[in-house]
């Protein structure tokens, strides 16, 4: 029963941590016009890649970028 209800926790943090980053990426996107999915495509251990892109693509420092999307 013990493993059950983990299991159940875990996926439930997966699925909302999911839903959350889909509600911030389409934010982004309207903010900024120019990402696209393939920008904002955050993969587990490889968020400094992403955040990498996004420097490229926008022009802004890392220290930017997660104000900005704090401010989301």
């Amino acid at each position: 029963m013990h493993i059950e209800n983990e299991l159940k926790t875990k996926t439930m943090n997966t699925t909302e941590a999911k839903g959350t980053w889909n509600e911030i990426k389409g934010k982004l996107k309207m903010k900024f016009a120019t990402l696209t999915d393939n920008d904002l495509l955050f993969e587990k251990g490889k968020k400094d890649e992403m955040i990498g892109r996004l420097q490229i693509k926008l022009g802004k420092s890392s220290e930017e970028l997660k104000k900005i999307i704090e401010a989301l």
